[in-house]
């Protein structure tokens, strides 16, 4: 699973409202949560400051530490 799609159910947040603190459309979001495009360095550093999470939460899998 996508870990920004992850961090968002876990914490109980819509892509709609992350879009809308982004600045993005929803589609964007979405597209990013799917797999079907990678934000870049500084968008995902700004949706990791927006989820309140370390930006390594939203690049490193965190199965291997389970």
């Amino acid at each position: 699973m996508n870990r920004i799609k992850e961090v968002l159910e876990q914490k109980g947040i819509k892509q709609t409202w992350l879009a809308e603190k982004l600045g993005k459309s929803y589609n964007m979001v979405n597209a990013y949560a799917q797999n079907r495009q990678q934000p870049r360095l500084e968008t995902l550093m700004e949706i990791a400051n927006i989820l309140d999470v370390d930006v390594k939460e939203l690049i490193i899998s965190n199965k291997d530490q389970q």
